[in-house]
């Protein structure tokens, strides 16, 4: 299923949180392919640096904003032809603790954005969901039309989005697509906080030499997604010309699953370095196992994952000992 890159020059697409990382991926491969693009982010989480490098392109805008804000949700849509919907408050271990922040920027910015494409024109509308819907449903491959009960209030604030998605598409006549992250990791992915990501942390700590923290047995499973598999999902379901493929959500992974501790064993190998992680508690709100059906994404928008975690880690270890040097 090939894409008409002869659209891209003449599309402009919003990238709400654009500044975070997936939203900057997105927003270089896009102006890469002679895409406009402007960038709305309040830098909450996202970062200058990740779009420092955009800020003198010709075919870049950065518009500074809220989507708690309507009016700031208003401003940023106007003159734009397709939202990609990346803004959000992630971690469930935040959302447990701060359930209202996160109920306030996912499910209420969530509805401005969409309101506010409504009321622009803007039919195509792509969002960021997430592997956490599954919940407690304990199959393995996790397919989209088979979810448990959320485990977090980010899962909660996901499928929640998920709902008015539906329901806007149904009410407006709205072309939207959510797509459900697992474990998204790469360049330009925060490493630092009480909220970091578990890979650019684990790499960064065995760079400095010093022992990282695993939570419970380590045996716990993960699907991890290089974010240039994501950023091809995002593209893919903003320009596809299928109908069959809008107004539903699609697992964006690789369908290959690995332990946390081996994850670690393979950083600990590629760095040569010899540090035993230190065993801690089970994090309130994890899912235990998780590993994706693909084959939705694969048969109705011709996503093909390029990158499988045997050649995303490495590069994004590479990425990272030029950081942290």
């Amino acid at each position: 299923m090939v894409l008409n890159e002869a659209k891209f020059a003449n599309t402009s697409v919003l990238i709400t949180g654009g500044a975070g990382f997936i939203g900057c991926n997105i927003a270089e491969e896009f102006l890469n392919k002679g895409v406009k693009v402007r960038v709305m982010d309040n830098f909450i989480t996202g970062r200058r640096s990740n779009i420092e490098p955009f800020l003198l392109h010709p075919n870049f805008e950065l518009y500074e904003g809220d989507i708690r804000s309507e009016n700031d949700c208003k401003k940023a849509v106007e003159g734009m032809d397709l939202v990609c919907h990346q803004a959000a408050l992630g971690s469930v271990p935040r959302s447990i603790s701060n359930p209202s922040a996160t109920n306030d920027i996912n499910v209420g910015g969530f509805v401005n954005m969409l309101f506010a494409a409504k009321e622009a024109g803007i039919k195509r509308f792509v969002y960021a969901s997430s592997s956490s819907v599954y919940g407690d449903e304990p199959n393995l491959p996790k397919q989209e039309h088979k979810i448990g009960n959320p485990l977090s209030p980010y899962a909660v604030s996901k499928l929640t989005n998920e709902l008015y998605a539906k329901v806007f598409a149904l009410t407006y006549g709205m072309e939207i697509i959510g797509l459900r992250y697992f474990n998204v990791y790469g360049p330009k992915q925060d490493p630092d906080g009480p909220y970091a990501a578990v890979i650019p942390l684990f790499i960064k700590c065995l760079m400095e030499n010093t022992a990282p923290y695993i939570n419970g047995d380590g045996e716990q499973t993960r699907d991890f997604t290089y974010v240039a598999n994501a950023v091809q999902a995002n593209m893919r379901a903003l320009f596809t010309d299928n109908t069959a493929a809008l107004n539903q959500v699609y697992n964006v992974a690789v369908g290959e699953n690995f332990t946390v501790n081996d994850m670690y064993r393979r950083i600990k190998n590629y760095l040569n370095k010899d540090i035993d992680a230190i065993h801690r508690a089970p994090r309130e709100g994890d899912v235990r196992n998780s590993l994706a059906d693909i084959s939705k994404a694969q048969n109705l928008l011709g996503y093909t994952p390029e990158f499988s975690f045997d050649n995303g880690l490495p590069l994004t270890i590479e990425y990272f000992k030029k950081i942290f040097v």
